[in-house]
């Protein structure tokens, strides 16, 4: 993608590169487009590298990605809706989702306290992009209705390999043979 000025039509919320930390952009904010990669975007604002979150395009002047959950009739958290989320989450480096990467191992769910657990790993122990990926994570799932608290757990044991990868990954990332 060529480097491209645009105008934040809107504040909004972006995740600073490679830390995670969150900050807002106010609105007519002149950013420096730099990527568009697996639903998310890279700019470059004040000297900061900052991911925008593909549901916050519009902000950037671009159709968002929306994602839609049925709400329970009851306070529950549904499973099945935390790993859809995850499936809209793609690896800043490889567009391929977390979950065909073989990156969560498991995601718990307490009713009670409506916090999701996950355990997730990372392609490589000292993968840079750690803290925004597990920010992600916890941008995304937070909007998997009832969901008041998401908490990431990042481990290394057992560590990744591409055995875990999905045959459909292993496919798109030309891995299969």
């Amino acid at each position: 993608m060529q480097q491209r000025m645009v105008v934040t039509q809107r504040d909004c919320k972006a995740r600073r590169v490679p830390s995670g930390q969150i900050q807002v952009i106010p609105e007519g904010e002149f950013v420096n487009l730099t990527q568009d990669l697996g639903g998310n975007y890279t700019v470059t604002w004040q000297g900061n590298m900052l991911r925008i979150d593909g549901t916050d395009a519009d902000a950037l002047g671009r159709k968002p990605q929306v994602l839609a959950f049925d709400t329970p009739p009851d306070d529950k958290i549904i499973e099945a809706q935390v790993w859809q989320a995850l499936e809209t989450i793609f690896d800043p480096e490889i567009p391929i989702n977390l979950v065909a990467l073989g990156l969560i191992y498991e995601v718990s769910v307490d009713q009670h306290s409506h916090v999701v657990t996950i355990q997730m790993t990372l392609t490589a122990p000292g993968c840079g992009m750690g803290p925004v990926l597990v920010s992600d994570v916890e941008y995304r799932v937070a909007m998997v209705p009832n969901v008041k608290q998401v908490k990431v757990d990042l481990v290394f044991d057992p560590p990744w390999s591409r055995e875990r990868m999905s045959e459909e990954a292993l496919l798109e990332a030309g891995l299969f043979f």
